[in-house]
């Protein structure tokens, strides 16, 4: 890793008064320090690599990159930084727009044991990877590129959001054949796996809408509005224990209550430029890359859903779509610059 910068961001603090009889000061909270560093990608071209979902593999403490236009998937060792290429993956030249741009593997998922599932928009397949040995096997074909992916354990189900055509695929996680298409009004976009609740989550993008859908009958059990406004919600994260879905609008982070009602308990502004995210489990710690902010907002989540902001570090334009590992370091693709740009938190 190249080291960019260092900072020195304060969480907060707090000092208790002494009382009869005397007690000794509350210590004040750490005072985190972030490092910034970057980890470049191979095969990079003068226009980048193009990168949307990221994962944090938490068996092989590994991340793992679907590198786009490079036609590889690479995977990070976390420990050492050392990369390891998954190569071999179909890539397309697409023009939208006017402009030309080449696609492949765009999105990775944690299966059971043993496999990590990569979607791949340049021939719209989903493969099975092992995660160990980093050799593509079974792959399964759709008839629309897919986008996000999620493994569902209770059904061994592989679910696959193909907003182009308006709907989710869902797959059988051995074979990955298609088992059946839902349809929807509008372009799914995120998901979040409760199997607490048998829910899946997505939004409809264009709809401005999230919904919950029942993981057996497949039908829409409900529908909420996290008014994100004219660009729509983004990636989901579940807190499964608390019943909170947490939604990316494009500056903003919002606390859905989907173990009730779906009404928002909280809210964040992130700056711009916000499209996937991540939340960790034992820290309450949420993590926002916004791209055109070039900020990563870190904050808190507490037990009614309100979020606070811990701090906001300044990060490369375009560094989107962070993962965290379990040392707390956190992974954000920028394609831009050929390189996933890392924040280290200090000790």
């Amino acid at each position: 890793m190249k080291p960019l910068a260092g900072l020195a961001l304060v969480v907060g603090c707090s000092t208790a008064k002494p009382v009869a009889p005397p007690v000794a000061a509350a210590k004040a909270p750490v005072t985190p320090t972030f490092t910034l560093s970057s980890v470049a990608l191979p095969g990079g071209s003068a226009d980048g690599i193009g990168m949307d979902y990221l994962l944090f593999d938490p068996r092989t403490k590994s991340v793992w990159v679907p590198a786009g236009n490079t036609g590889s998937v690479d995977v990070i060792d976390t420990e050492t930084g050392k990369i390891a290429r998954i190569e071999g993956f179909a890539t397309r030249e697409l023009e939208r727009r006017g402009q030309k741009r080449t696609v492949g593997p765009s999105s990775a998922a944690l299966g059971d044991t043993g496999t990590v599932y990569v979607g791949n928009r340049g021939d719209a397949s989903v493969c099975a990877v092992d995660e160990v040995k980093l050799v593509k096997g079974t792959c399964g074909m759709l008839d629309s590129a897919p986008d996000g992916i999620a493994y569902v354990a209770s059904t061994k189900e592989v679910w696959v959001t193909t907003p182009r055509d308006n709907s989710i695929r869902i797959l059988d996680a051995t074979t990955l054949v298609q088992k059946q298409k839902l349809e929807f009004p509008g372009n799914p976009e995120g998901f979040a796996v409760d199997a607490k609740r048998n829910r899946f989550y997505t939004n409809l993008e264009d709809k401005d809408v999230t919904l919950a859908i029942d993981l057996a009958s497949h039908a829409t059990v409900a529908t909420w509005k996290p008014s994100c406004g004219e660009d729509g919600p983004h990636g989901l994260h579940l807190v499964e224990a608390d019943g909170f879905l947490l939604v990316a609008c494009s500056a903003k982070i919002e606390t859905l209550d989907a173990g009730h009602d779906g009404a928002v308990l909280g809210t964040i502004a992130t700056g711009d430029g916000v499209d996937d995210f991540d939340y960790a489990v034992d820290s309450r710690r949420v993590y926002v890359g916004a791209s055109e902010a070039a900020t990563l907002t870190v904050a808190t989540l507490d037990a009614k859903g309100a979020l606070a902001a811990n701090a906001t570090l300044p990060i490369a334009k375009g560094s989107h779509n962070g993962v965290v590992d379990a040392a707390g370091r956190v992974y954000l693709a920028h394609g831009r610059g050929s390189e996933i740009v890392v924040a280290t938190p200090g000790q």
